[in-house]
């Protein structure tokens, strides 16, 4: 019986195609006529929802169409992809633009200000640009160009693109979300930290500039001995913004300064993202390119400087010995990795709001090299700048220097007449001669919050107006970091939607219950030992974590996916077929590069162990310290509550229990993207069946399929 249904079925599924056929080409003859009678072009917005996109790919051809349904003419005879069906309603970019200043401003963030000219000068200057490169290369744009193909492709947040390449690997995208969320916590004190240098940029004085004075109960008063034992910003940053405390097990008083100015750097987050991409798409045209404003007026500022030469000197000089040191690579491999902002899901899930023909292949490869150049030219801005610092404080020395040895010089005339006399003096002075060096003084560069808010603040205080110039440089830091923010929350958003947790809740209320979480979550930065506590987050909330849900990605797309059907799908949409180079990075070079550094950065922590650097009041200087075991238990919850979900799904799948329930497929018009870019099925080639296992009928080596490209294809028409 269950043989006689099978085939009363398929003949059935049979008798109804003719009856689809020519559904589809009365349709198709009704829109002719209505494109020709009415002899204009849609102009909706542009996005998903859009009937009408415009056709950026390639290999488009307007020979190629051959129904009127597909071909509107434009006022430059422009073709227009006209889709058979509507699709279901999902959220859209306004315009192209917008789209990338979204996503350039999302890969492009503090890492790239702070931590890559730190990095190059330290591992080889010149020469770091060559593993920082490669890894680029091999790493960087493959995944880059993996998630924004899979996102526009199956149109959905991270978990509901993971969840449809395989019910069993939908723990990728929870993973994804619970990094993200993870990541969002500590990122936004950065932005509460900018807010607070910002407002104190307008005093008369910045507060930064000189030492606090500490008076006695009589009125007299002496500079702060701590601040004189270190640096006015050096204390400025320790005492008066984080309020730090001796170690992380002394949180002391609550820092309310702090405090507001995260419930501020909330509010505002919150502004950016409360209409969706619809608002935050707006946002971007600001805090995208105000940076890149900045760091050009800071550039003509910076090369205008004394001793700038000598910075970018320092920072280009190539050290060619440093390229046979491992933690190069793996610094280099880590930089890429990080900057781009892969394996958060808010790629994924800004891709998934772009018309399914958007070329997203050029899209990759231009946001990255603009991330990478982006670096490069803060890396000039940056070491022009300290370059500025590093000859002050050299020449300051050498004053001091010129002055003690005039003191030696008349202490010796003076004692001429007794030699005992004269050695007194002589070894009472010269343990007070200053070493100048201006290598040392290069060398004393920062990564991070020591760069931006001790380095670069001191650096400042010298430039006269030192006011403008500070409000400048905290301006660029927040909307560096604000639409980073906001980028990486859209995918937590985005995943909960689809997942329709809270169906009825509408998104703008979502988000608002999200960020009010996370700001109450985040006062735990906002004590004495917040800043302790900030980067065990730094450290380890996101690192090892997105390593390895990069690493299940790339194997989710090759092994899972299938390599040639992911190479089918992004034909269709772009009307080009992906170079061979990109499918050996996607099934080989990609997760063999997470796995390394993956393995390199634990036995790295293995050998060298894992502390943090507190400040010791006494002396001037941070010290550094080992975790608590606390601490340690922390780090472990961090990392494992994001990862553990990766088995837990597949587990459970297993068992028929169903943590992420499926959901329908997006909606992909296949047969029209075949039409309008006149694509032929493709043909396997020796060097595909060599190298990925694919055989003849498509099927591949080592890998186990959701579902044939072509049925899914079918599917997604008929419906």
């Amino acid at each position: 019986m269950a043989n006689t249904a099978h085939l009363v079925r398929r003949q059935s599924s049979r008798d109804l195609n003719p009856q689809r056929s020519l559904d589809r080409l009365e349709m198709k003859e009704m829109r002719g006529r209505l494109v020709v009678e009415n002899g204009a072009s849609s102009s909706r917005a542009y996005g998903a929802t859009n009937a009408a996109f415009d056709d950026s790919s390639p290999g488009s051809k307007i020979g190629k169409v051959t129904s009127a349904s597909k071909l509107a003419g434009s006022a430059e005879g422009k073709a227009m992809f006209k889709p058979e069906g509507g699709e279901e309603e999902r959220e859209s970019w306004d315009s192209k633009l917008t789209f990338l200043l979204a996503t350039i401003g999302y890969a492009v963030g503090l890492g790239n200000v702070w931590r890559f000219p730190y990095l190059a000068q330290k591992n080889g200057g010149g020469a770091f640009l060559i593993p920082y490169f490669i890894m680029l290369c091999i790493e960087g744009i493959p995944i880059f160009y993996l998630e924004l193909a899979i996102g526009q492709r199956l149109r959905k947040g991270a978990i509901g693109v993971w969840n449809q390449v395989s019910p069993r690997l939908g723990g990728i995208g929870i993973a994804s979300a619970v990094v993200s969320f993870n990541v969002a916590l500590y990122y936004n004190t950065i932005i509460a930290w900018c807010l607070f240098y910002f407002a104190q940029s307008f005093q008369s004085q910045l507060p930064w500039a000189e030492c606090p004075q500490k008076y006695f109960p009589n009125g007299s008063y002496v500079l702060e001995p701590e601040c004189v034992t270190s640096t006015p910003t050096q204390y400025f940053w320790y005492r008066t913004t984080l309020m730090v405390s001796e170690d992380i097990n002394s949180p002391n008083a609550f820092n309310w300064k702090i405090g507001i100015a995260l419930v501020i750097a909330w509010i505002l987050v919150y502004m950016c993202m409360i209409k969706g991409i619809a608002s935050s798409g707006k946002v971007v045209y600001v805090t995208a390119t105000f940076p890149y404003l900045v760091l050009i007026i800071f550039f003509f500022r910076g090369i205008t400087l004394k001793g700038c030469t000598d910075g970018l000197r320092h920072l280009f000089t190539p050290k060619w010995h440093t390229l046979s040191d491992p933690v190069v690579w793996l610094e280099a491999g880590t930089q890429i990795f990080f900057s781009l902002g892969l394996a958060f899901g808010g790629l994924i899930a800004f891709s998934s709001y772009n018309p399914v023909n958007n070329n997203c292949s050029r899209d990759a490869i231009m946001v990255s090299l603009t991330n990478c150049l982006t670096s490069m030219f803060a890396g000039i801005v940056v070491f022009s700048v300290i370059g500025f610092k590093a000859t002050m404080s050299y020449e300051k020395c050498l004053e001091l220097r010129n002055a003690t040895v005039a003191a030696w010089n008349a202490a010796s005339s003076a004692a001429s007449s007794a030699s005992s006399s004269f050695t007194t003096a002589m070894s009472a002075v010269l343990p007070d001669m200053p070493e100048c060096d201006l290598q040392k003084e290069l060398d004393n560069s920062a990564a991070g919050t020591g760069l931006a808010f001790i380095i670069f603040t001191e650096a400042i205080n010298q430039f006269p107006g030192a006011q403008f110039w500070s409000v400048l440089f905290f301006l660029m830091l927040f909307t560096l970091g604000i639409d980073s923010q906001f980028g990486t929350l859209e995918g937590v958003v985005t995943s909960i939607v689809d997942m329709k947790l809270f169906p009825n809740l509408r998104k703008e209320v979502l988000t608002g219950v999200l960020c009010l979480t996370c700001c109450i979550i985040s006062m735990a930065f906002a004590h004495g030992a917040g800043s302790y506590v900030f980067v065990l987050f730094d450290n380890f909330s996101g690192n090892f974590p997105l390593l390895i849900i990069a690493f299940f990605e790339c194997i989710a797309v090759s092994y899972v996916y299938g390599l040639k059907r992911f190479a089918d799908d992004i034909e269709l949409m772009t009307g080009s077929r992906p170079h061979l180079y990109w499918l050996i990075c996607w099934k080989y070079l990609s997760p063999l590069a997470m796995l390394c550094i993956l393995v390199a950065s634990i036995v790295q922590i293995v050998v060298d162990g894992s502390g943090y650097a507190a400040w010791v009041a006494e002396k001037g200087v941070t010290e550094r310290h080992e975790w608590p075991v606390w601490a340690l238990v922390l780090i472990a919850i961090l990392i494992l509550v994001s990862v553990l979900w990766i088995p837990v799904v597949c587990v459970a799948r297993m068992f028929d229990l169903h943590i992420i329930e499926d959901s329908e497929k997006a909606w992909f018009p296949a047969a029209d993207l075949r039409e309008f870019h006149g694509i032929l099925p493709h043909e396997v080639t020796t060097a595909e069946t060599l190298l990925f296992c694919i055989r003849e009928d498509g099927s591949e080596g080592l890998c186990c399929p959701t579902g044939g490209a072509a049925s899914s294809d079918e599917e997604d028409d008929d419906a």
